[in-house]
């Protein structure tokens, strides 16, 4: 098979080499997927970049969903069976012709919804659901702040919050972008790269503050959240794309922590505030009945209409470097998809 092997760290035109390999071998409790198309996250970037600390030591494959069909199902899995159309999260391993995952981790994707859309529904929209429904519980009139809400998270997260009733504040950082937000029903955008959205905020909303906070930012943008959190009050951060824009070491990574400020339980409790974390990586790895949930909600969800992923840019799987370059200019909107 053709697999894509992450073999250098740094810039994405010399990080990557499509190779030949094996096709993996699956345990009883696994299936092997043929897969017709995966998606970029942003761990991808980070991973390529050597910043993310969960991947595994170059050369390694990256990627974290796929939608194809399977191709054999272990001993041990008993409600799926060969030649079923499935969107899976991969622990690693998705950059390839062939990918295995546990079989909790899989759900039949229906014929009707494209292998873009599919690819969406696994990673970005599961941090979705799970941080909107299963952490903070949005309800319905509540403010919600979505940081970078014209990413495939956070378009995901708009979604569902306004199928709960909310109303959304979105910040992103183009016109463009802002522009499809309004589009796409946000009350509130914001240009962060012309506006202060801790001083725009208060403008929009007066003396009301955000209910839910949507941060994968941190740093200093984490900082500010907390100035904009009311009583009651909940931040979700899923990421620290602000480690991008700084060097990698031991100096810069104390700088980040400084940047996402201290804070204390007891002014958690002062408030009756919260911060929580959402990794769905590690509930993937320790509550994979979680993750089974997720996915097939997300996927029902998607079946009936309730939620429409975006698809920014499609790329053939050859191109990879491209599809990382164009993802790292943070210029997509929604979902960039790759395709075998």
């Amino acid at each position: 098979m053709k697999a894509i092997q992450l073999i250098k760290y740094g810039n994405a035109a010399e990080a990557f080499r499509i190779s030949d390999s094996v096709i993996p071998d699956i345990s009883p409790g696994e299936v092997l997927i043929r897969v017709e198309s995966f998606g970029l996250n942003f761990a991808d970037v980070m991973a390529r970049r050597g910043l993310y600390r969960a991947a595994p030591p170059i050369p390694c494959v990256l990627g974290y969903e796929v939608v194809g069909r399977i191709e054999r199902a272990g001993s041990e899995v008993v409600d799926l069976k060969e030649g079923q159309r499935v969107v899976a999260f991969t622990r690693f391993g998705a950059y390839a012709e062939y990918a295995k995952t546990d079989a909790r981790a899989v759900a039949i994707l229906p014929e009707e919804i494209g292998n873009g859309i599919g690819t969406a529904l696994s990673t970005q929209y599961c941090t979705a659901y799970f941080a909107a429904y299963d952490m903070a519980n949005v309800k319905k009139g509540e403010y919600v702040l979505v940081h970078a809400a014209a990413g495939g998270v956070g378009i995901a997260i708009t979604q569902l919050a306004h199928r709960r009733g909310c109303i959304v504040i979105g910040t992103a950082g183009s016109e463009e972008k802002i522009n499809f937000l309004k589009e796409s029903g946000v009350e509130y955008a914001i240009n962060y790269r012309k506006y202060d959205f801790a001083e725009e905020i208060p403008k929009l909303l007066g003396d009301k503050k955000a209910d839910v906070i949507f941060d994968p930012v941190g740093g200093k943008s984490f900082k500010k959240d907390k100035s904009l959190l009311d009583y009651g009050g909940r931040i979700i951060t899923y990421g620290a794309s602000d480690q991008l824009n700084r060097r990698k070491g031991f100096i810069s990574g104390i700088r980040l922590m400084m940047d996402f400020g201290f804070f204390h339980p007891v002014g958690l409790l002062m408030k009756s505030s919260g911060v929580i974390g959402v990794n769905m990586l590690k509930i993937a790895d320790f509550k994979p009945e979680i993750m089974q949930r997720t996915l097939h909600n997300v996927v029902d969800l998607a079946s009936k209409d309730e939620i429409r992923p975006h698809i920014g840019k499609e790329f053939d799987a050859v191109d990879i470097a491209s599809a990382h370059e164009y993802f790292e200019m943070r210029k997509s909107i929604g979902k960039v998809v790759l395709h075998w």
